[in-house]
């Protein structure tokens, strides 16, 4: 697995008025893959965007789109978000009641599966579905809304996940409350991909590559010795 830390900035702290703009700043300013939150108000209390909002701007990249379906229920728009260009589509364990099947029909609709789990979720809920997934998406705040600060019992279980996956090729995704200091402690637990709106969006587009860069360096150290370290 590469010791580079993958950043994945949420378009929901960028302007949503240029959003097909904001993408291409974001991926020139050296963005890996581009983080979607959907959100329902219903599962979340929040609205964002659907299907169509990410059609309109899949043209303007080909980095991946990291699809974080924060809806109840899930299983029936998957199809919708494999058809618009997503490349992982993750489904929180909560709002689901068939996590399997959800994970196969992902994979079914040539996608990467992901899970995510909310701060309160413990780890074990995913033990049987782990050969089903690609990613696994630990949320480091309540979901629903951007600009919250980090909860720091995830530390710890970044570092349960990490020994539950063993040798499986998936990835560690956290989001909410990243920063150039939150970062290196998910990273030294096991954390791959870090998502981050404000943190990357803040300052304006002379900002971005700044932004995304302090990620990264901050993370890529710490995260290049927990791997020398297994």
């Amino acid at each position: 697995m590469s010791p580079k830390t993958i950043i994945a900035p949420s378009v929901l702290s960028a302007d949503f008025s240029r959003l097909g703009e904001e993408v291409e700043a974001v991926c020139e300013a050296g963005a890996d893959w581009i983080h979607l939150d959907v959100m329902d108000g219903h599962f979340v209390p929040n609205i964002t965007f659907g299907p169509p909002v990410i059609k309109a701007i899949r043209d303007r990249t080909d980095k991946i789109f990291d699809c974080h379906l924060m809806i109840e229920p899930a299983e029936r728009y998957l199809g919708a978000f494999a058809v618009v260009g997503c490349n992982i589509i993750t489904v929180h364990a909560e709002a689901t009641t068939h996590l399997d099947r959800s994970l196969q029909a992902i994979r079914d609709l040539g996608c990467k599966a992901g899970v995510s789990l909310n701060p309160s979720t413990p780890e074990t809920v995913i033990e049987y579905v782990l050969d089903r997934l690609d990613l696994i998406l630990l949320m480091s705040v309540n979901p629903g809304f951007g600009g919250q600060d980090f909860i720091p019992s995830v530390f710890d279980k970044v570092a349960r996940v990490r020994a539950m996956i063993g040798a499986r090729p998936i990835l560690i995704e956290i989001d909410g409350g990243l920063t150039p200091e939150t970062a290196p402690l998910v990273a030294r637990a096991g954390a791959a991909v870090l998502v981050a709106g404000s943190a990357v969006f803040k300052g304006g587009r002379e900002a971005y590559a700044g932004n995304i860069s302090a990620l990264r360096t901050a993370a890529d150290e710490p995260r290049l010795a927990a791997l020398g370290s297994r």
